[in-house]
C-alpha cells in the first residue's frame, strides 16, 4: 500500500476543481490581508491611542484627587474639588457610594485599556464603571474624607465610532472581492470551454470551440484547434489512403486472376504471360511499398536537430546524382545559419519532390533562401505542370492527374506531394505549388519557420 504523503489530509481540504482553487487564491489573501490590518488598527488604535488619552485623563483625575486630599473638612473638599473639576469637564459626586469592582461591555475592547491605565496611574482608584453607560466614565476614588466618584464622557478616553474603518475595511473588502470573483468567472470560462471540446474530442465527439480570453488561453486553444485539425487530417487521409490502395491493387490482381485462369496443364504459360504477371506484381509490390512508406510514424517521432540547411541540401543533391538524376543545386541565398527540423522527414519531402521533378521532366533544379525566420527550399523541373485548378487535389495521396504528367515514366503511386505536404506541415510550415520561371515546369516550394 502506498504511504500517503505528508500533509496530505491538509491537500483533500483544498478544493480539487480551477475555478474553487483559483477563487481560494483570490480570496485567502484578502482575508488575510484584512485581519492583518484590523490586527494592527486595534493595537494601534485601541491601545496605543486609548493609552495616550487614559493617561492625560489620569493626570486631570490625579490634580482633583490631591486638590481634594489637601481639604480641611469635607464642605471644603467638595468646593475645592467642583471648582476645579468643572472646568476640567468632570462631574464630582462626594460622597459616593464605594465599589471594589470594575466593570465594563464584554465587546468594549478599549474599556480593558481604560482600566489598566488608570489603575496603574492612579493608585487611589477603587472601582471603574463602564458598563452602566457606556458613553460615560465614572471612577470611584478612595480620598481623606471617604469615597468620591469623578465621571467624564468617554470620548475623552476612546476615539470616537472607531468601528467604522473596520467596517468600511470589510465592506470594501467583500466588494471588491466580488468584483474579482466576476472577472475570474470570465477568465475561467474560456478554460472550461476549451476542456469540454478536448474531453469531446477525446470521446470521438467534434464540438465547435473558438479560442478566447488572455493571451496564453488563445495560444492554447489555437495549439488544440491546429491538432485537433491535423489528426482529422490524417484520419482522412487514411481514409482516402486505403480506398485508395484497394482501389488500386484491384486491376493488377484482376489480371493476374485472369491470366491465371487461362493457365491449363495442357497449354503451359509463354514468356509473354509470365512477363505481364511478374510486371503485374512488381507493381503491386510499389503500391504496397508506398502505402507502409506513407503509413509509418518512426520519422514523425524522431527529433528535432540543428542543420546547416546549405550542406543538407548538398548532401541531398550529391546522393540524387549518384542515383543517375539530372539535379543540380541553382543557387543559395541567405546568410549562413541553423536550422531546427527532423532531418529524415524533410529529406524524405525533398527526396519525393525530386522523384517526382525528374519523372515528369528530364531535369530538376534545387535553389534555397534561408531568411532570419524561416528557410524556403524550391524544386523546379521542365515538365508539363499542374494548373492552376489541379494544385489542391495533386497534394491528396493516391491521387492521379491525367496522362500529360505521366507520359515519360508511367504511373506513381500518387504519393509523392501528399507525404512532402504533410512533412511540410509536420514542421509547422507550408508547401506551395506554382509555374516555375526558369525551367517552366511545375514549382514546389518548402517553407518552415527556423
Amino acid at each position: 500500500m502506498a504511504k500517503e504523503p505528508e500533509f496530505g489530509w491538509l491537500k483533500r481540504m483544498f478544493p480539487r476543481g480551477l475555478y474553487g482553487r483559483a477563487a481560494l487564491i483570490l480570496i485567502l489573501p484578502v482575508v488575510v490581508v484584512t485581519l492583518v490590518v484590523s490586527v494592527t488598527f486595534l493595537q494601534r488604535h485601541f491601545e496605543d491611542v486609548t493609552q495616550q488619552m487614559t493617561d492625560s485623563m489620569a493626570r486631570e483625575l490625579g490634580f482633583v484627587a490631591r486638590r481634594i486630599d489637601r481639604a480641611e473638612n469635607s464642605a471644603v473638599a467638595l468646593l475645592a474639588g467642583q471648582t476645579i473639576a468643572a472646568p476640567l469637564g468632570l462631574t464630582l459626586r462626594m460622597p459616593a457610594r464605594p465599589t471594589q469592582e470594575d466593570r465594563r461591555l464584554f465587546y468594549d475592547f478599549s474599556g480593558r485599556v481604560v482600566i489598566e491605565e488608570l489603575r496603574g496611574s492612579l493608585p487611589e482608584v477603587t472601582g471603574i464603571d463602564l458598563a452602566t453607560d457606556d458613553k460615560r466614565v465614572d471612577v470611584t476614588m478612595n480620598g481623606k474624607f471617604g469615597p468620591y466618584s469623578l465621571s467624564f464622557d468617554r470620548r475623552r478616553v476612546s476615539a470616537s465610532n472607531p468601528h467604522q474603518l473596520l467596517v468600511l475595511m470589510v465592506f470594501t473588502s467583500l466588494l471588491m472581492s466580488g468584483i474579482a470573483t466576476i472577472f475570474l468567472r470570465n477568465q475561467l470560462r474560456p478554460i472550461r470551454r476549451l476542456a469540454r471540446a478536448a474531453e469531446a474530442y477525446g470521446k470521438g465527439r467534434v464540438e465547435p470551440y473558438y479560442p478566447g480570453g488572455a493571451v496564453e488561453i488563445r495560444s492554447a486553444g489555437t495549439a488544440f484547434l491546429d491538432m485537433r485539425n491535423r489528426l482529422e487530417r490524417q484520419n482522412e487521409q487514411r481514409k482516402v489512403m486505403l480506398s485508395g490502395i484497394s482501389h488500386d491493387l484491384r486491376t493488377p490482381l484482376t489480371r493476374l486472376r485472369l491470366g491465371l485462369s487461362m493457365m491449363t496443364p495442357a497449354t503451359p504459360p509463354d514468356e509473354e504471360d509470365i512477363a505481364a504477371m511478374d510486371a503485374d506484381i512488381g507493381e503491386m509490390t510499389h503500391m504496397v511499398d508506398a502505402f507502409l512508406d506513407y503509413a509509418r510514424d518512426d520519422a514523425r517521432e524522431s527529433p528535432t536537430q540543428d542543420i546547416d540547411p546549405f550542406e543538407f541540401l548538398h548532401s541531398i543533391v550529391s546522393d540524387a546524382q549518384r542515383a543517375g538524376q539530372d539535379v543540380t543545386l541553382a543557387g543559395t541565398q541567405g546568410d549562413s545559419g541553423l536550422v531546427t527540423c527532423r532531418p529524415d522527414m524533410l529529406r524524405r519531402a525533398l527526396d519525393n519532390l525530386i522523384g517526382n521533378a525528374v519523372r515528369y521532366g528530364k531535369r530538376a533544379e534545387i535553389d534555397a533562401a534561408l531568411g532570419p525566420r524561416s528557410l524556403r527550399i524550391g524544386i523546379e523541373d521542365d515538365g508539363p505542370g499542374i494548373p492552376d485548378e489541379a494544385v489542391e487535389t495533386a497534394m491528396r495521396p493516391f491521387t492521379q492527374l491525367d496522362s500529360s504528367r505521366n507520359r515519360n515514366h508511367g504511373q506513381g503511386a500518387g504519393l509523392g506531394l501528399a507525404i512532402a505536404a504533410d512533412v511540410t506541415r509536420g514542421h509547422g510550415g507550408q508547401l506551395r505549388l506554382g509555374r516555375g520561371s526558369r525551367l517552366g515546369g511545375l514549382r514546389a516550394e518548402i517553407v518552415i519557420p527556423r
